[in-house]
């Protein structure tokens, strides 16, 4: 397997012992499949990152923990690649762990593995429960910083929450789709792909909040627990609407918008407003083809550059801490979409 790499920098890249790697670099037997896939991924995100670690700086492994759907993590990825370069000579090399649906125990078990292994700081995109609240404070114990990203764990020892203000992305949502239907009024359907987060949740109440002092005519009726896939949250979605016929407007908190769109264009039914979050490769055609009508949208970079500065602030033990500033949320349609990366 060609690379370039020292064997102890594809081992801390992969999570692997440095003799383990040194099997499979060198083709011996005892190997598992799954164990020689993460090292060949372990040297690819190496040698993407290769062309930013020329500087003389200190080098800072980070690991960004996410439980979220591949379209939302391609996009976290991307920025957060994008943004590694802009802050030399103090480099940081990434170490991603994605998985569209973690049980809680497997998602402490990370956190534990990567705190036992060493890490110079965590980005985590989590639930908002007691075990995972431990599993930080555990690290945040053994002097790793850990930061909130896009939905937060206000009462865990995280140091900071990089992302936007969720409540009034909400409110923001309820005033388009409030606006656009009007007196005659509807019945909304929010998704959430799980209420255990506390961004979606805030999403949620704020968007509640608002319908209920401004326009009480308009209904609402919520599906979760789909996790954002397209096969659960489609499946959520039709049994909504075969359940109500005054369905005729979306708010998509937690993602599975095509397949949310495929279940109304089964039940032969309009979707008046359709308001969803994130600007990812689904939304971006989506609402090029007017599938949708707005995104909620805050800039990614953004959060991944406050991520960095709060973990640098920590590490390089700057006599006061940095606080990141909420992302702006911006809203977007198909006439002012931002060209892609």
């Amino acid at each position: 397997m060609a690379h370039l790499f020292l064997v102890k920098d594809i081992a801390f890249q992969a999570g692997l012992s440095t003799a383990t790697v040194d099997r499979v670099l060198n083709g011996r037997p005892g190997v598992r499949r799954q164990t020689e896939m993460r090292v060949k991924a372990a040297i690819a995100e190496l040698e993407k990152q290769q062309p930013g670690a020329t500087g003389s700086g200190r080098m800072l492994a980070i690991d960004i923990v996410m439980e979220t759907p591949q379209r939302f993590s391609d996009a976290v990825r991307a920025a957060f690649e994008a943004e590694m370069a802009t802050f030399l000579p103090g480099i940081f090399r990434c170490r991603f762990h994605f998985a569209e649906v973690m049980k809680p125990a497997e998602l402490v078990q990370l956190l534990d593995r990567i705190r036992l292994r060493g890490t110079h700081g965590i980005v985590l995109k989590a639930p908002d429960v007691a075990e995972v609240a431990a599993a930080v404070a555990r690290a945040d114990a053994a002097g790793i910083p850990v930061v909130t990203l896009v939905t937060d764990l206000p009462n865990s020892a995280r140091i900071a929450y990089a992302g936007a203000d969720n409540r009034a992305a909400g409110e923001t949502a309820a005033y388009l789709i409030g606006e656009f239907l009007g007196a005659g009024g509807g019945k909304v359907l929010v998704t959430l792909s799980s209420g255990r987060f506390r961004g979606e949740e805030e999403r949620e109440i704020g968007f509640r909040r608002v319908i209920r002092a401004r326009y009480p005519e308009i209904g609402i009726t919520e599906i979760s627990e789909g996790h954002g896939t397209d096969a659960a949250t489609g499946t959520l979605a039709a049994a909504a609407l075969a359940a109500d016929p005054a369905i005729n407007a979306v708010y998509s908190i937690g993602g599975g918008n095509r397949a949310v769109l495929a279940a109304f264009d089964a039940a032969k039914r309009p979707v008046r407003v359709f308001v969803a979050h994130d600007l990812d490769a689904d939304n971006r055609a989506l609402l090029a083809a007017r599938r949708i009508g707005f995104v909620l949208h805050h800039d990614l970079k953004t959060d991944a550059r406050s991520a960095f500065r709060a973990i640098m602030s920590r590490a390089t033990a700057l006599p006061r801490a940095v606080t990141p500033s909420l992302s702006s949320v911006e809203i977007v349609t198909p006439y002012n979409m931002p060209a892609a990366d």
